[in-house]
């Protein structure tokens, strides 16, 4: 015979043991559990806002892109749950020693606390996961780091892991219309049009776009690039004020879609 007050007390244990975790996104984005300087950039990078426009829901199976010190991941951590679950696809140690000391402290951070239990680790440009299972695609911020030659491959990896319906969600520095490819590569800034482009040619349809993390403030044109303004401060304290008063930089959000047939 089970015993209710005993069932009790294990659901009282596991909620309590796992209590960091939340389906609300309001919650996870408020959670304590979060860096606090990582909370601080939620005025720039709007993350409700932003993962409800990306149409992402607490039981998906999602895989961020270049997921950098884990700034989104923190949050999708918390979101997602079974029978979700969150691939982070992060850069492949054996390329050099910077891509294995920046995915080395990622891995150190997933296995410091149980938030992370439920993330999967993979290497950026791989097969990222079985054709045909994932929900969603993430990527934020990163064009401009793969548009030295690898950008291609990862629209057509990331087409190939969406369910037919999946979406693709893309945030990145946005250039003014008509700049140069070398520009963009060197400043950090992509165009809309070349994001457009490049997903449509791995298959995606564009559904959606939104000034949710646009910055009228920003120029895009900076000593140092898109690496001037904050969090970066590539120039540290020369003119700190000025591109404080900047804020992050101007930015795209566009939704893509893989078709359903």
């Amino acid at each position: 015979m089970v015993c209710i007050r005993s069932l009790s007390t294990v659901f009282l244990v596991l909620f309590l043991s796992h209590g960091l975790f939340s389906h609300s996104l309001e919650d996870a984005i408020s959670s304590s559990e979060r860096t606090e300087s990582y909370k601080q950039r939620d005025q720039y990078r709007n993350p409700l806002e932003t993962l409800t426009f990306f149409e992402i829901e607490s039981d998906m199976t999602v895989v961020e892109l270049s997921p950098g010190g884990g700034w989104y991941t923190e949050i999708l951590a918390l979101y997602l749950h079974e029978p979700g679950q969150l691939i982070a696809a992060h850069f492949d140690p054996s390329q050099g020693s910077y891509y294995q000391r920046s995915r080395s402290n990622f891995e150190k951070k997933v296995q410091s606390n149980s938030m992370y239990s439920n993330i999967k680790i993979v290497n950026l440009g791989s097969k990222l996961a079985k054709e045909g299972s994932v929900d969603a695609v993430l990527t934020f911020r990163n064009l401009h780091n793969w548009l030295r030659g690898d950008i291609e491959k990862i629209f057509n990896q990331s087409f190939a892991v969406l369910k037919p319906g999946g979406v693709f969600g893309v945030v990145e520095h946005r250039a003014k219309p008509g700049t140069d490819l070398k520009v963009m590569i060197k400043s950090g800034y992509v165009t809309e049009q070349l994001a457009i482009d490049l997903a449509n040619k791995a298959g995606f349809d564009l559904i959606n776009r939104s000034d949710i993390n646009s910055n009228d403030k920003d120029s895009t044109v900076h000593p140092k690039g898109v690496w001037t303004l904050p969090p970066t401060y590539r120039l540290k304290d020369e003119d700190r004020d000025k591109y404080l008063e900047i804020g992050e930089s101007d930015r795209m959000t566009l939704l893509f879609r893989k078709p359903k047939n």
